[in-house]
């Protein structure tokens, strides 16, 4: 069965013409890499929305989901309000909100992959009242499985 491909238009906006696209940093990866489009020094308990220099439009029922990168994570780099939804209707530059952990500051440079982005398909939906019956076992949330 052939892959079905969806185009995400992407405008790089100006001054940036050197940014990279959106790409998967390996074939076997689900995310697709976002660059910093400015240098941003990180401290702790300040949260900075770093740039990318890109408008996203995603295909028609879809949106994109912004996540962290996990090689940042390792280092005290984290993404808050993580992940991040970006709706098919917004129209202004794709930011990354990002702080620090540690004490000092974290350097973030044009060019450093900041994020990454998965296209996710977007159902309509209604929600209707009823009963929901439980499910043994799994009523207690957060952590209710034990493990």
């Amino acid at each position: 069965m052939a892959e079905r491909r969806q185009t995400v238009r992407v405008e790089r906006l100006e001054g940036r013409p050197e940014l990279p696209l959106p790409a998967r940093a390996t074939p076997g990866s689900a995310g697709f890499d976002v660059a910093a489009a400015e240098a941003v020094d990180l401290v702790r308990g300040r949260v900075d929305l770093v740039g990318t220099g890109l408008r996203l439009r995603p295909p028609a029922g879809t949106f994109l989901e912004l996540r962290p990168r996990s090689g940042l994570s390792s280092r005290g780099v984290i993404m808050v309000n993580a992940p991040g939804t970006i709706d098919r209707d917004y129209s202004g530059e794709l930011r990354v909100p990002l702080t620090y952990l540690f004490e000092g500051s974290y350097r973030i440079s044009v060019g450093d992959r900041i994020g990454q982005l998965r296209l996710v398909d977007d159902r309509p939906a209604r929600f209707a009242l009823g009963r929901v019956r439980p499910v043994a076992g799994r009523q207690g949330g957060f952590g209710s499985t034990g493990r």
